[in-house]
């Protein structure tokens, strides 16, 4: 068997590559480590799958404590002749205290680093050389998604230690398959003690096989045998595919267990291209996160909000919704686009989404090559409601894959038209204009209202007086009214009681349009929707004690009316009490309000949506679709669903009236 070792590369004559230059290629990004790492990694998978297969890429990422079954061959492996210097090599004190952290990054159905081991070899397969060996070498495959193949710096700058170890499987000339193992660290420049003179060292080193005159890798069955005593996993016999192992990752200052969940949400926010099937296209690639044999499940882009909505847009975009953008000087095809646009409530931000500027309110556009990558998602301008949100997908056309690549930086993140010339970097400022123009469309407040109506259009209402919309301004039958933003009451009239005793009972409530709504007015001294809730107990109350038996039913509304997502679909909810006993009659009572005149718009113009009842939620979750509804009064909260209409300000109400018994 093969003794392995380390060589550390001394400055030849002409000159090299000092590690630090290597490791700041990547420059400062905006991105964390770890999301470049997923962005970077699983870019090099998608750009090594074998050509003609159908099968999707498999990629995953394993973090694990070597445990003490493995721990001692690490351990002997790779201090055994390691360099001595401390301040050039931590590896040696990385792995002589305390336990070995390893995060490792693999994928299967790709063709692994073939090619030759020698940067001086010329043959036209140069995967291995130009991961292990040099850097800055172009991309060698049609429409890949790395350039330049800075992005496995990442790899050393995630590592304490500078230092990663590369199990791979390729296929030979011949037919046959080979298994390569190696080790490389990439840390800063020194100045070494060699035969008794200094001499300068890059700060690059590789672990393999020293016995030539160039380190190479470990092969076959001394590669397998080594990657067994390390716990690496094996390769089957007819599989191909790399790992690359980071020793020490930084996990930035996340526990393994959270680390492992930020990673599988990454991989959904910047990979949910290749996640989704499409038709009869299965999903490109498939992705597994684990810590510590423990699997972190990779959420499921169509089911996690916003991306649901980037997947329906991507949809669009492939499907006869898309629109094509196109440069009139000079003439180009630039690409595809797709929009949606939905009514939501506020989103919860989490680390990952935040990582994108994606927080309470989604207004992007995801930006991608034809490699279907996502390159970045670059914000538009916001809806005129925060309970609209908008997605949007561009894919760039294939002929102009080169020049939005250009545009890229090392870590594929933007598109930076300032960094071509023209008329190239008048193709990327046009595919940002017309992505512009399109999204002016979108929001585009349009409608006819009505004769006899206002003259505001329903979705220019919307946008212009939903900060006046009150939260609530009445609760129940029984409830003194006042006017939206007053806080007057008004005293209940001998007329208004005797009207009440033989018409049904119910109030209008207006759908929230902002995330903070005006409550003024809600009841006597303007207290507030929740007080206004509370006061119309104690009237109700009051009447028992001062009324006849007989009670006429009525409404409570319980809180505001708020958006909840139902699978794709977003709805309005009331939530509301039937406080007096007895079997009654509920109906919905929709309209489009106009804030501010005290309008209502029950006949929609021509072609615009009007609200629409879902049906009535039961304590128990189930949902009745009926128009009206038979109910028994009492303490139970029921809810009314109304999926609202688009760009307008809807009004949402529950009728009521006693069941005669037959």
């Amino acid at each position: 068997m093969t003794t392995p070792g380390w060589y550390s590369q001394p400055y030849p004559p002409e000159g090299a590559s000092a590690a630090e230059g290597i490791r700041n290629q990547l420059g400062r990004p905006e991105l964390d480590l770890l999301t470049i790492l997923v962005r970077e990694s699983a870019q090099n998978s998608w750009d090594a799958r074998i050509p003609d297969s159908s099968a999707p890429v498999d990629y995953r990422i394993d973090l694990w404590t070597v445990g003490p079954a493995h721990a001692g061959a690490w351990r002997e492996l790779l201090l055994d002749g390691a360099p001595t210097e401390r301040g050039s090599f931590p590896l040696r004190e990385t792995l002589r205290h305390g336990s070995i952290q390893v995060m490792a990054v693999s994928d299967r159905g790709t063709r692994g680093l073939g090619g030759p081991t020698r940067a001086d070899a010329f043959e036209s397969e140069r995967d291995f050389v130009s991961f292990i060996r040099n850097i800055g070498e172009p991309r060698d495959n049609a429409l890949g998604g790395g350039t330049y193949g800075f992005g496995k710096g990442i790899f050393y700058l995630l590592s304490n230690a500078g230092t990663i170890m590369v199990y791979s499987r390729c296929r030979i000339p011949g037919g046959g398959y080979e298994t390569r193992l190696i080790g490389c660290t990439l840390w800063k420049s020194y100045v070494a003690n060699d035969s008794g003179r200094n001499r300068r060292h890059t700060g690059r080193h590789w672990w393999g096989d020293i016995s030539g005159d160039v380190v190479e890798p470990l092969i076959d069955q001394d590669a397998d045998a080594v990657a067994r005593r390390l716990g690496l996993r094996a390769f089957g016999s007819e599989e191909t595919g790399t790992m690359v192992v980071v020793i020490d990752p930084i996990l930035d200052e996340l526990a393994p267990t959270e680390a492992a969940d930020y990673l599988a949400e990454t991989i959904t926010w910047h990979l949910w291209p290749k996640m989704i099937s499409t038709g009869s296209r299965p999903a490109d690639m498939r992705f597994i996160v684990t810590c510590d044999g423990v699997e972190h499940p990779v959420p499921d882009p169509r089911e996690l909000r916003p991306l649901n909505m980037f997947v329906a847009a991507f949809e669009k975009m492939t499907g006869p919704d898309g629109s094509e953008l196109n440069c009139n000087r000079p003439k180009r095809y630039l690409g595809r686009l797709g929009l949606e646009k939905r009514i939501m409530p506020p989103l919860e931000p989490s680390r990952a989404s935040r990582m994108v500027d994606i927080e309470e309110l989604v207004h992007h556009v995801c930006l991608m090559r034809p490699a279907e990558l996502v390159v970045t998602y670059r914000p538009g301008p916001k809806p005129p409601s925060m309970n609209q949100g908008y997605a949007g997908v561009f894919r760039a056309d294939e002929a102009m894959d080169e020049i939005y690549a250009k545009a890229e930086p090392p870590t594929h993140d933007a598109w930076n038209p300032q960094s071509l010339e023209r008329p190239e970097s008048t193709f990327v400022q046009t595919t940002f204009r017309r992505i512009g123009e399109a999204l002016e469309n979108l929001l585009s407040l349009g409608g006819v209202a009505r004769p006899g109506a206002s003259n505001v259009a329903l979705g220019a209402a919307s946008s212009l007086f939903s900060g006046l919309v009150g939260g609530a301004w009445g609760i129940g039958g029984a409830t003194a009214y006042a006017k939206p933003g007053s806080t007057a009451t008004r005293r209940r009239s001998k007329a208004d009681e005797e009207e009440e005793s033989t018409t049904s009972s119910g109030t209008r409530r207006p759908s929230p349009t902002t995330t903070s709504l005006s409550t003024e007015g809600a009841a006597a001294g303007g207290t507030g929707a929740h007080d206004a809730v509370r006061e119309s107990f104690a009237d109700g109350r009051e009447e028992q004690r001062t009324t006849a038996p007989r009670r006429r039913p009525r409404v409570q509304y319980v809180g505001d009316p708020y958006y909840e997502d139902r699978e794709d679909t977003s709805l309005l909810v009331q939530d509301f009490r039937l406080p007096v006993p007895g079997p009654q009659r509920v109906q919905a009572d929709l309209a489009v309000t106009l804030p501010g005149t005290g309008g209502r718009e029950t006949d929609p113009p021509v072609g615009a949506s009007t609200p629409e009842l879902i049906g009535w939620e039961d304590s128990d979750g189930q949902v009745h679709d009926s128009e009206t509804f038979e109910i028994d009064g009492g303490e139970s909260i029921w809810r009314v669903l109304v999926l609202p209409a688009p760009d307008t300000v809807t009004e949402i109400g529950v009728k009521v009236e006693a069941v005669k018994a037959s």
